[in-house]
């Protein structure tokens, strides 16, 4: 039988707020601050990757999209500090510029937490699945537009402010499919993951193992800022 007055579980808001919540999520756990985003969200025409820390996921499944998080060098420092200094590194095993290599590193893979504990919550909240790429963290000299309108059919376009605990600034763009998810008949979600677990999953300190994974990457990463005219 039908459902007389079908409810709209969520539409392109909803996704946004949920990624938005996986980045605090996983961001004050991983470093052990505050990260807070504003409670006004503007709406774009286009995506862009900007200077100096700009970083993006493509997903694809039951729906598509680009997620893009720029971050200036003072935001990405005291993210990147944070972590490891939280994953118990000292100070001296620290990069000293936002340029290094291990912070693009460590930061590529702090959003790939973010967008994996999104994905969970897609898959367990409205029982649909998408993959995601590989996270790709560049340091940017100049604004590069980044579009995904090709595989779109009917896209929007979201930028979300996020503040660190000393006030640093860093945005979140997220370019999907216009779409509202339906519920059919009324479901009970998965049991939601401990954002600890995500943590714990990493094991060890992630500069190390980032810095090995940078290098079977190199090929890919020139690619890539070559097709971007960089």
């Amino acid at each position: 039988m039908s459902q007389e007055n079908p409810t709209v579980v969520q539409g392109t808001e909803e996704l946004l707020l949920s990624l938005c919540n996986s980045v605090t999520r996983v961001l004050n756990v991983a470093t052990n601050s505050q990260v807070q985003y504003s409670g006004v969200v503007q709406r774009i025409q286009k995506t862009y990757l900007k200077p100096d820390i700009g970083c993006f996921v493509l997903f694809d499944g039951g729906f598509s999209g680009l997620v893009i998080i720029n971050l200036s060098a003072a935001s990405a420092m005291e993210l990147y500090r944070n972590y490891l200094l939280n994953m118990g590194l000292s100070e001296s095993d620290l990069a000293t510029s936002y340029t290094s290599d291990e912070v693009s590193n460590v930061m590529g893979e702090l959003m790939n937490q973010v967008v994996g504990d999104f994905t969970g919550k897609v898959r367990r909240e409205l029982q649909t699945h998408i993959t995601q790429n590989q996270p790709k963290m560049l340091v940017l000299n100049k604004q590069v537009q980044l579009s995904v309108d090709a595989n779109l059919d009917n896209p929007e376009a979201r930028r979300v402010t996020f503040y660190t605990a000393a006030n640093n600034i860093f945005y979140l763009e997220l370019a999907v499919d216009r779409t509202e998810f339906i519920k059919l008949r009324e479901f009970e979600p998965e049991d939601t993951v401990d954002p600890d677990a995500i943590m714990a999953a990493a094991g060890a300190p992630a500069a190390p193992a980032a810095t090995a994974a940078a290098s079977d990457t190199d090929a890919e990463t020139a690619a890539l800022l070559k097709s971007l005219g960089m």
